[in-house]
């Protein structure tokens, strides 16, 4: 049975029934209720004089404002807003002033307030945000634990063309896994590096990101495309903070030296810049000591994952407690009275999600899938307790 739920008027009318039983004293039927003897009189002697009307709140508005703008004045600047529908407060005051220099004109967020009463500001929609996880927590302990991938900052190389490199490192080792230079930072592009990667080197626990394309995007957990693809693989994507650069500052302590060796100058075209950094990434991995490893090579410390790339994405399995959720073709869905958006980009790969909202530990898991060919989405959510780190993105139950 639901718990029944009592507002104030309830209370009072209660109170005065109680009162005219005759069973308790006015002091402990105040103390029952949890007010003074006081108020308890109070209320008794409104519903005397008024009857039950007298038990609802009367109004706080004081009988005389003496520094209450005059009507003339608010009307005068109604007036001035609707000239100028783009100024604000300060600027109508300012002309007001010009105009009438004896009048007592109010304040700016007086005048502000009189814009607003009279609805002449328009209400700015909000735009929703999308809660972040919160600084990386994951220890770094072994090889291929994490790794790093990011874009290190576009330049154009001698033909005019922009060169976006995207670089991945794993974290323990510092070993640079790949450097390459592309024409953009599209999907398109960065998925058949990271192909490769995972052929090769097999398959990391995380991949730590900044907030940017491609890697994240503005959608319900920030998952993109490629993102979505990582969890479908059982990587877990690992987002940094936005702002704060340093909380992947591995990866960043090596831009600084891939920038100082290879595009400066840069190389005169795209082809040539990739030689260049295929020059530099033999050099980083095989001959250049570091310091964070004791003087050894990066090459020396890494090892491969055991963890290879398969040939096919396992299907996606749902558990019975989810609840079923149509995604629409705009790419949004009903959830609680709510709309919220989803990407259609995300939508195309099945995935399950788990984020914190508010910071706090309750988490919110989504599946989301589509029908092949096109059809109607399926998503579900469910409750679940805290997995440990916030943010945490699991793959797909099996």
């Amino acid at each position: 049975m639901p718990w029944k739920e009592a507002s104030a008027m309830d209370q009072r009318t209660q109170f005065i029934a109680d009162h005219l039983r005759a069973v308790l004293s006015i002091s402990e039927l105040c103390a029952m209720y949890g007010i003074s003897r006081k108020t308890g009189y109070k209320w008794i002697d409104r519903y005397l004089h008024r009857g039950p009307a007298g038990l609802e709140e009367r109004s706080r508005r004081p009988r005389r404002s003496p520094n209450q703008t005059s009507d003339e004045i608010v009307a005068a600047i109604l007036d001035a807003r609707r000239r100028h529908p783009t100024w604000g407060g300060k600027k109508l005051l300012a002309l007001l002033y010009k105009r009438h220099p004896r009048w007592d004109l109010p304040g700016r967020s007086t005048a502000c307030d009189i814009l607003r009463r009279h609805g002449l500001v328009p209400i700015r929609r909000q735009r929703r945000r999308i809660g972040h996880p919160g600084k990386p927590t994951s220890q770094i302990l072994a090889p291929n634990d994490v790794w790093s991938a990011d874009f290190k900052g576009q330049f154009r190389t001698g033909d005019g063309r922009y060169c976006y490199p995207l670089t991945v490192t794993d974290g323990f080792s510092r070993y640079l896994l790949g450097c390459q230079a592309l024409t953009s930072t599209a999907v398109a592009e960065a998925k058949p590096i990271f192909t490769r990667l995972f052929k090769e080197y097999g398959l990391p626990k995380r991949i730590r990101s900044d907030n940017g394309v491609p890697f994240a995007t503005h959608t319900l957990a920030r998952l993109s495309t490629l993102s979505a693809w990582w969890v479908r693989l059982g990587i877990l994507p690992e987002l940094i903070e936005p702002g704060h650069p340093e909380q992947n500052g591995r990866h960043e302590r090596m831009h600084r030296t891939l920038k100082a060796e290879t595009t400066r100058p840069a190389a005169g075209s795209l082809g040539a810049q990739q030689r260049r950094f295929n020059i530099f990434r033999h050099e980083f991995n095989h001959d250049r000591p570091h310091e964070a490893l004791d003087q050894e090579t990066p090459a020396a410390c890494y090892v491969a994952s055991p963890r290879p790339m398969p040939d096919r994405l396992p299907p996606l399995e749902y558990p019975d407690r989810f609840e079923v959720r149509y995604v629409s073709a705009n790419g949004g869905m009903r959830w609680n009275s709510r709309w919220d958006a989803v990407k259609e980009r995300t939508v195309k790969n099945g995935q399950e999600r788990q984020t914190v909202k508010n910071g706090l530990d309750n988490h919110e898991g989504v599946v989301q899938s589509l029908a092949d060919p096109p059809g109607p989405t399926i998503v579900g959510r469910h409750s679940c307790p805290s997995i440990g780190s916030a943010g945490t993105t699991l793959p797909p139950s099996r």
